[in-house]
């Protein structure tokens, strides 16, 4: 049975507050990755914390290939990708769900040098992805948007732009002046390669930022007490997105496609 998933951040770092949740195991060719299914809805569900449980990973050590890989193998067809977020643009409000509408990611690697791609070797199945729709999917955004009004957290932008910067450092105030002049509202140092990976796999996804402080070169630099007590104030309304997607999103498929050299 195709199942959803959605994955998580540093804005939760050791439990996720209101489900049950049951480690499953799931072996990849690129390592073992526990998820956690979500006990209770009829079609399986899990849940992916992207810096482990408890948080270990920092940005430039997350598997993200195992990642994907595992997401495939439980048979994942929807998935929500969130992150706290830097935003650059002041008009956009701190805390409260942002749709992601596309991202700049413009060298696609991973923060190992190696290029964003399962495709490391020749394979039968490599290609290219085609993204006729973009990264992320517009009927499962329409869907995520529905999901956020219902839980009390309606989204308060749609087709919001970001864009990822590796880390694990923080931007600089000439990087993130440059940002800003390129168009880009938010960043952060995760999202865009899951995005990538699970493109490739043909598993639709959307994308959900919360803010939780801004980055713009005005912005005065963060203490570290202030960073983690801006994380926590992101769990509340991006919890709510998360569990009513676990709850009541549907698998769908992607308008993306692999183009494959040799193929009618």
């Amino acid at each position: 049975m195709s199942a959803v998933a959605a994955i998580v951040g540093s804005s939760f770092s050791r439990e996720f507050p209101g489900l049950e949740l049951a480690p499953e195991p799931v072996a990849t060719p690129a390592g073992e990755v526990v998820l956690q299914r979500v006990v209770g809805p009829e079609r399986p569900a899990y849940l992916l914390f992207r810096h482990g449980l408890p948080h270990r990973y920092l940005p430039h050590q997350i598997p993200y290939r195992a990642h994907a890989l595992a997401l495939r193998e439980v048979g994942c067809r929807a998935l929500l990708v969130t992150s706290s977020v830097g935003v650059l643009d002041a008009e956009l409000p701190l805390y409260e769900p942002l749709l992601l509408g596309d991202l700049l990611y413009l060298d696609n690697r991973l923060p190992d040098g190696s290029t964003c791609t399962l495709f490391q070797q020749p394979s039968q199945e490599q290609g290219h992805l085609v993204l006729s729709e973009g990264l992320v999917s517009p009927a499962l955004g329409a869907e995520v948007k529905r999901l956020a009004e219902g839980a009390g957290a309606p989204l308060a932008a749609e087709g919001v732009l970001f864009v990822y910067v590796g880390g694990p450092r923080t931007k600089t105030r000439a990087e993130n002046a440059l940002l800003a002049r390129l168009g880009a509202q938010t960043n952060s140092m995760t999202l865009a390669p899951e995005l990538v990976l699970a493109g490739e796999l043909g598993i639709p996804c959307a994308a959900v930022l919360v803010g939780h402080k801004y980055s713009g070169p005005a912005a005065p630099p963060a203490a570290a007490g202030d960073v983690a007590e801006s994380l926590r104030r992101a769990q509340d309304r991006l919890g709510r997105v998360v569990r009513a997607f676990l709850a009541e999103a549907q698998p769908g498929t992607t308008g993306n496609h692999l183009f494959r050299f040799g193929e009618a």
